[in-house]
């Protein structure tokens, strides 16, 4: 079956960032996203790294207006139920198994699977994904990487992920295989836990127009 581009693409291309959170509390979640969208950054992948994951992500899908919610770090098919549930719009994987890409077969909610070899980029492919994320993007060779990958390997095109700055965004925004990155610098853990809204919304702001 595999992906539904127009789904994943639609996520892909609302900003040019796409920010990776870790919220530890539920009820933080509604004014960071809020802070987030008024900054121009509507899609928002909140990790399954904390116990309050399913609860966050059901408190954006349910109160903020304008945020296309997303549940990252899902590993099984147990978690994508959950997030699907819990209201997520899509689903971000750091690799991809047989068996998560068969429950998202099952979903009309898109998974962006990760890739960081050519060969784990072809197996995906192969199932007819073309939207992928590039993870760990510069533990994996950043930038000049996955640039060599866009002759051999076309029509996948990438959401780099891990270690992406605002400095480094540029580079991989330039890259024509590349659709968005992902990057935790503008709502880190402790912006969120200090309710620094106001500096999150600047930040997503001056993310906004990165590859402009």
């Amino acid at each position: 079956m595999g992906q539904d581009i127009s789904k994943i693409e639609a996520v892909m291309t609302a900003a040019p960032v796409i920010p990776v959170l870790v919220v530890e509390d539920p009820k933080k979640a509604v004014p960071m996203a809020e802070a987030l969208v008024r900054g121009g950054l509507p899609a928002i992948e909140i990790t399954l790294r904390t116990p309050h994951a399913l609860e966050a992500i059901a408190a954006v899908n349910e109160n903020v207006e304008g945020a296309i919610v997303g549940a990252g770090t899902v590993l099984t098919p147990q978690q994508y139920d959950a997030v699907v549930s819990a209201g997520a719009r899509f689903v971000v994987s750091p690799g991809a198994t047989d068996t998560l890409l068969d429950a998202a077969d099952e979903h009309g909610v898109p998974l962006l699977p990760g890739a960081a070899t050519a060969s784990e980029v072809m197996k995906l492919l192969e199932r007819g994904y073309e939207r992928l994320k590039f993870f760990p993007a510069e533990q994996a060779g950043g930038s000049p990487y996955l640039k060599s990958l866009s002759s051999p390997l076309a029509t996948a095109k990438f959401c780099p992920t891990g270690g992406v700055s605002l400095e480094k965004a540029p580079d991989y925004l330039k890259l024509p295989n590349v659709l968005c990155v992902g990057g935790s610098w503008i709502a880190d853990a402790k912006a969120i836990a200090s309710e620094d809204w106001g500096g999150i919304e600047e930040r997503a702001r001056a993310a906004s127009q990165l590859g402009k």
